[in-house]
């Protein structure tokens, strides 16, 4: 018998060893090599699947997740994230790719009012309202106490200004110096048929049994002054009619009234008050017997309104042309020294610009309130001054509580 040290020592022996070893790793790098091309087969076909005309379902929760597009909601989701977003603040962030994550939330539990026109209500003023507030403290500082506006301030006004004011209102609509040109024409007819007296007739004449002389002043600054006070009177029905003036705690008759016969600024505060949130406490309040007759009046109010406001503009360029006021250029050269010298005639074209803001915001708010065959020319008007207002008026719905 052999020694088994000795065959394992002898040539023969290594090499079949050498011969077995090499055999048992060529069968492990055959099945690795197998198990590889299986795995990229797999994964070629799964590649391939995702971009046929019928890709083959994810394999697992993983690959699901990293196939969907996170940017594609349901409708249901839509609706459902369009309610959350109105109800609370909620800012999310979610990887698109790659193993799921639990998303990282935000969430103010605030709740925001939204009121029955669909807007949102915070807790303070909106910043429409901001702005209207510190336009008020500017108009009131600029136009009544400050120095540097043109003309006097309030608390240094001069006798001439106050003078003017009451003659300006003396000639109210024109009023009193048409009808002294009537009086005047008519005895100027009477005396030139009867010969019987010699009497020089001046364009001051008689009103009734009382003697009143229309003031003589510059075409200019009446047909101004009675523009701005027409263009107010217009803006009685709307303030009546507006959607929003339970908001407003006051009496819309005295508003208006201190807008008539005083100034323009008691308007600002209103446009801002009427943006506050609605109480839910609150009840309509009932109308007034003027804002009864402004409404059911409105469109009367809006043909005299516009009339007198043309006739302004008219009165500016060619009344008094018996007067020595000069030709429309020269008219025109004293309204631009008057607005730089009066603080009255500057007022008047502050009151210009911000009727020529407030009359489209506040008859869109209302556009409800026309006749639903006019509305689109009611809307289209509003930006045009005067002209805008007179077709809301004559376009209100008729025979409804507004």
């Amino acid at each position: 018998m052999i020694p088994r040290s000795t065959v394992e020592g002898s040539p023969s022996f290594m090499y079949r060893e050498t011969e077995c070893s090499v055999q048992a790793k060529s069968n492990s790098s055959s099945s690795m090599a197998s198990t590889t091309t299986t795995t990229t087969t797999a994964l070629l076909h799964s590649r391939f699947s995702l971009i046929t005309a019928n890709p083959s379902p994810p394999r697992s929760p993983l690959s699901s997740h990293a196939l969907q597009c996170p940017h594609r909601r349901t409708p249901q989701q839509e609706q459902f994230l369009h309610k959350r977003i109105i109800t609370r603040t909620n800012f999310s962030t979610q990887p698109q790719f790659g193993r799921r994550r639990a998303p990282i939330s935000i969430v103010c539990n605030a709740g925001r009012k939204i009121d029955e026109f669909g807007e949102e209500g915070g807790g303070g003023l909106r910043r429409e309202a901001l702005v209207l507030w510190a336009m008020e403290g500017v108009y009131v500082l600029w136009l009544f106490i400050l120095p540097f506006a043109p003309g006097d301030p309030v608390w240094a006004i001069s006798s001439e200004t106050i003078k003017s004011l009451v003659d300006l209102s003396l000639n109210f609509f024109f009023i009193l110096p048409l009808l002294n040109y009537a009086d005047f024409r008519s005895q100027e007819g009477s005396e030139s048929e009867s010969k019987i007296l010699a009497v020089k007739y001046t364009t001051t004449g008689v009103v009734g049994t009382n003697v009143l002389e229309a003031p003589v002043l510059h075409p200019m600054s009446e047909g101004l002054f009675n523009f701005v006070i027409a263009w107010t009177v217009l803006f009685a029905p709307l303030l009546f009619t507006d959607c929003r003036r339970n908001r407003y705690k006051g009496s819309l008759d005295v508003l208006w009234g201190l807008m008539m016969f005083l100034t323009n600024a008691f308007l600002i505060p209103y446009m801002g008050i009427r943006l506050n949130e609605t109480d839910s406490e609150s009840t309509p309040k009932m109308k007034s017997k003027l804002g009864v007759v402004m409404t059911n009046g409105a469109s009367t109010v809006g043909l005299i309104g516009g009339s007198v406001c043309l006739l302004s503009i008219l009165w500016a360029v060619f009344g008094r042309m018996d007067g020595d006021f000069g030709t429309a250029a020269e008219r025109w050269q004293f309204l631009l020294n008057y607005i730089g010298s009066e603080r009255l005639a500057y007022a008047f074209i502050w009151d210009i610009v911000l009727y020529s803001v407030f009359q489209p915001w506040l008859i869109g708010d209302n556009l409800e309130n026309v006749q639903p065959s006019m509305t689109g020319i009611v809307s289209n008007l509003r930006f045009v001054p005067v002209v805008g207002l007179v077709a809301y008026l004559y376009c209100l719905t008729p025979d409804q509580e507004l």
